[in-house]
């Protein structure tokens, strides 16, 4: 029984590393070199349904006919850039996994480390604030003495 078990595990564990890519063998090219540059850009490109899925990724349908167009332009002869800006004239920016660096996108790239540095003197302030309420509360000579009188007793 704790070997059907183990083997069991062993299988599953086996199964999830496997990669999983979601392309069929019908969308393959058959020249190696145009199919690497094909896999490239499918893994930049995202999937509209599944959101967070590259479209070499995903099982959704429209990612499988974005597949069969990216390497349908990439056997006409288009290079990387012409396809990557027909399917952003297409699709939009959100097509794009790695939004490019633009007037558009810019609050895309800035806003983390606006957010991180903001976040940083805030809690300075805040620190310093708390610091300074109670860094004023010093004890008289008549309070130190009772404090000890206390310390003492335990």
């Amino acid at each position: 029984m704790r070997r059907l078990l183990r083997m069991a595990t062993m299988a599953i564990a086996i199964m999830l590393a496997a990669p999983s890519h979601a392309m069929l063998p019908d969308e393959v090219l058959d020249d190696p070199v145009l199919e690497q540059r094909a896999r490239a850009l499918s893994t930049q490109l995202r999937c509209l349904v599944c959101q967070n899925q590259s479209i070499d990724d995903s099982d959704a349908q429209l990612a499988r006919e974005l597949r069969l167009l990216l390497r349908e332009r990439i056997v006409a002869g288009d290079t990387d850039r012409e396809i990557v800006d027909y399917l952003v004239s297409r699709y939009g920016q959100f097509i794009l996994l790695k939004p490019q660096f633009n007037a558009l996108t810019l609050v895309l790239w800035i806003a983390p480390a606006v957010l991180l540095i903001g976040g940083g003197i805030l809690a300075v302030r805040v620190v310093r604030r708390r610091s300074a309420v109670t860094g004023g509360a010093d004890l008289t000579p008549d309070e130190e003495r009772r404090l000890q009188k206390i310390l003492d007793a335990r």
